[in-house]
């Protein structure tokens, strides 16, 4: 039996005022959870972010940026309320303490359902949304016995091995991760499900706004979530281009662990599956699989948790994440790069992605003006973050 990693970590409580300034700013154009944090730590707060927007995009942008008014956010906090949902920013208590912990984390997500579930240990499962009847028999055994052992089940509520898991795990604790708005399910046919789900007393969660139907961009979105609310992922039939992939590869970049399911060569479902454990997966046969993996990472986590805890500062950069090195704004030094250092810096850039840091030693320019070119750029339209940290200049349109 694995124990729950605790109560709720320690946070803060946005104010509404707060709630509703985050709620502006990253549904305003061009502002993802990593232009939305460099946002906060060079203005000082949303509010003031907001107010700058409109300075820190330079007449290179295609068009201007929105800005998120304060009826569409006053609506939508309304849609969410009425729904008997809440919308969570990072740092607050009831924020999933895993998914704070990785790179560029959502600052905000609408959540349905009992958020204590997010403290017991969570093992994401993903697979073919055309799996095998064999394959799904076997999820719902490897679940029921995860969710005896005190594991809560993440999924990402497809057809297939998500819905699997969801079932097998309605009386253990299911989190659904959804690629739409909470209000728009998808697929349609599990509908019904989403409702067990909450009256069993599981959990739904997305960062997608309310009404947002989903589109095929968002999911590997989702994928980004259900890796990193998850201390480990396991892949149980997936074909060698499938979502599954994306979500073990977004999981091992994050440090999670990932399981694989062996297949047979003669199955194209399990290709996938098979290549993963070709590169180092772990071999998943049975829970106690998963279950002894976890127990070293799940004591290294709670102490993680118990540290950063105490590390959110009301509305600064501290509260959005616990990063593994500082922004580095300096707005009193050199509050906006010259054009010419702008330019440089936009050069520098290429369709292969790059760190900050190789930037800054290729220009020779301070951490400051590179950081705040790449937000400009960013909020421009025409800077592409990956999931690891690094840009690349989006082509020319």
């Amino acid at each position: 039996m694995i124990a729950e990693t605790g109560s709720q970590s320690k946070g803060i409580r946005l104010s509404d005022q707060q709630r509703l300034n985050w709620l502006r700013l990253i549904r305003s154009d061009n502002v993802g959870p990593a232009s939305f944090r460099d946002l906060i730590a060079y203005c000082g707060s949303a509010a003031a972010a907001l107010e700058r927007l409109p300075q820190l995009v330079r007449s290179t942008a295609k068009r201007p940026l929105r800005i998120h008014t304060i009826d569409e956010a006053e609506q939508e906090l309304e849609a969410i309320e009425r729904a008997g949902a809440k919308l969570i920013g990072m740092g607050e208590p009831e924020y999933p303490p895993y998914l704070r912990q990785i790179l560029n984390p959502p600052p905000l997500v609408t959540v349905l359902g009992d958020a204590s579930l997010f403290s017991k240990p969570p093992v994401a499962i993903v697979g073919a949304r055309n799996a095998s009847a064999t394959a799904c028999a076997f999820t719902s055994q490897l679940v029921r016995d995860l969710g005896q052992s005190g594991c809560a089940i993440v999924s990402g509520f497809a057809r297939g091995i998500d819905t699997a898991a969801h079932k097998a795990s309605l009386e253990t604790g299911t989190i659904a991760v959804l690629a739409g708005g909470l209000d728009r399910p998808y697929p349609p046919e599990n509908i019904p499900l989403l409702d067990q789900i909450i009256d069993n007393g599981g959990v739904i969660i997305t960062e997608m706004p309310m009404g947002w139907v989903p589109r095929a961009q968002d999911f590997p979105r989702r994928n980004r979530i259900i890796a990193g609310l998850s201390l480990g992922l396991a892949v149980i039939e997936a074909a060698q281009r499938s979502g599954s992939l994306i979500s073990a590869r977004l999981a091992a970049e994050m440090g999670r662990l990932v399981f694989a399911v062996p297949g047979s060569p003669l199955d194209p479902r399990a290709n996938g599956a098979n290549s993963l454990l070709k590169n180092g997966a772990i071999m998943l046969t049975e829970a106690q699989d998963i279950l002894d993996a976890l127990e070293p990472m799940l004591r290294k986590a709670c102490t993680a948790q118990m540290q950063a805890g105490t590390l959110f500062n009301q509305d600064t950069a501290q509260i959005l994440m616990k990063q593994p090195a500082s922004i580095g704004f300096d707005t009193g030094k050199n509050p906006v790069p010259a054009h010419n250092d702008y330019e440089r810096i936009r050069n520098a850039l290429s369709n292969p992605p790059v760190s900050a840091d190789v930037i800054i030693r290729h220009t020779g320019l301070s951490a400051s003006a590179v950081h705040l070119a790449l937000l400009e750029l960013d909020l421009a339209g025409q800077l592409q973050r990956s999931d690891n940290g690094l840009v690349a200049l989006l082509p020319s349109q």
